[in-house]
């Protein structure tokens, strides 16, 4: 809720107010239908018990969010974004609805409508809370694993299917220390074998303290594969008020510290060259690039510079805006690896069908895409941010098989 100013704040909470009061004028449609007015009261009181609770809750935060801990803060402002959301899209679909049926309604008669209109209503208002519920309590941890199959002349036979995972943004500080939750995730990855593991970014929400006991479980990731990492835009600390630069910078160099204790190499403009046999290929990974108002410390130009003479390239770069921008026309890097998306945690997939809210500000937010000869996966996130849920868009885990033209020939 930082990001935000009181005034927004206040039009937030005055935006619930406004529903509510719709839709408790539709509600009194539905209660005048019970016998009971004692059961009518406790309905009407709880109702605005709830909307006056949330919204002196949220501005009471937003006013003391300075004062209150960092470790809790996360937890308070992620409850409220889930209870005001759960709360209010099911509300708004209600009223939407109901006022349609109301003042459309030439199927009903008089007498009809006073019963099917409030239950259609009521329906309506079930069925997206009761969605949103399933994402928070049940898809959030569903790790999904998507399988991917690449085919490419440039990389040679020694290489011939290769194994990489590839995550993002863990978003740590979310799982509020609950390491049982990503073993699971850790042993789904260990049984895929990988040769390479790749991790694109965002590894914290703000702070290196999100870290503290992670460690063991990271290290119980395969040990015969090699593991690259890239920052994302979260792990440089831009997001929080800092008694001065030494503190951030402390903060940044604690995480950049993890990294190594798990056994990730974290490419900051930089590559590294995998060998087998006699034969390379070439990891770059860049600084977080996106465009504004996200910052851009990525240098392709620098991080390519050892690597130059290496046929076949995967480049590490957290935002998939950089792809369109700097790798398609520019450079001869077959794959790019990117997340930052989560694809809004919200959508709907099923086979080649693809939608989330996220696809009207990012061209790529998800799965596979090509350009050419180049191509770019995009990961979901393993991890979540803000809504603490997933709707039709599970955490990932992405497991990408190269091939070699020449070998599956």
């Amino acid at each position: 809720m930082r990001s935000y100013s009181l005034f927004t704040i206040i039009l937030l909470c005055l935006a619930i107010v406004v529903l509510d009061m719709l839709t408790f004028y539709w509600l009194l449609s539905l209660t005048k239908l019970l016998t009971s007015e004692l059961l009518k009261t406790i309905i009407h009181i709880l109702f605005w018990t709830f909307t006056a609770g949330l919204v002196i809750s949220i501005i009471i935060l937003k006013v003391r969010l300075d004062d209150i801990n960092p470790r809790r803060k996360h937890l308070l402002v992620s409850s409220l974004y889930g209870l005001t959301v759960s709360s209010f899209i099911p509300k708004l679909i209600f009223t939407i609805i109901i006022s349609i049926l109301f003042f459309t309604n030439y199927v009903f008669s008089e007498t009809e409508s006073l019963i099917v209109i409030p239950i259609v209503g009521l329906f309506s208002g079930i069925l997206p809370f009761s969605a949103i519920l399933f994402g928070i309590f049940r898809s959030l941890y569903r790790f999904k694993i998507e399988h991917v199959r690449l085919t490419s002349e440039l990389l040679p036979m020694a290489f011939d299917r290769l194994r990489i995972v590839h995550i993002s943004d863990l978003h740590l500080g979310s799982f509020n220390y609950r390491y049982h939750i990503l073993d699971r995730a850790i042993n789904s990855i260990n049984h895929l074998k990988p040769d390479l593991i790749i991790f694109t970014g965002d590894l914290v929400n703000n702070f290196a303290w999100e870290l503290r006991g992670w460690e063991k479980v990271f290290n119980n990731l395969n040990g015969n594969a090699r593991k690259y990492a890239v920052l994302g835009n979260h792990d440089y600390g831009d997001y929080s008020s800092w008694a001065n630069s030494q503190e951030k910078q402390g903060n940044f160099e604690s995480i950049k510290d993890f990294f190594k204790a798990i056994n990730f190499k974290l490419l900051m403009n930089a590559s590294d060259r995998v060998s087998r046999d006699e034969d390379n290929i070439a990891i770059i990974g860049v600084e977080n690039w996106g465009n504004p108002p996200f910052k851009q410390y990525g240098d392709l130009d620098k991080s390519m510079t050892d690597v130059k003479d290496v046929p076949f390239k995967i480049l590490l770069s957290h935002d998939p805006s950089h792809w369109s921008e700097e790798v398609i026309n520019d450079t001869d890097i077959f794959l790019t690896l990117s997340g930052h998306t989560h694809g809004m945690q919200i959508g709907f997939q099923y086979k080649r069908m693809n939608w989330s809210p996220i696809k009207y500000k990012y061209k790529h937010w998800g799965g596979l895409y090509q350009e050419g000869k180049h191509y770019l996966y995009v990961n979901r996130g393993l991890g979540w941010l803000g809504f603490p849920g997933r709707l039709g868009m599970r955490p990932e885990i992405t497991l990408i098989e190269l091939r070699s033209k020449s070998q599956s020939a």
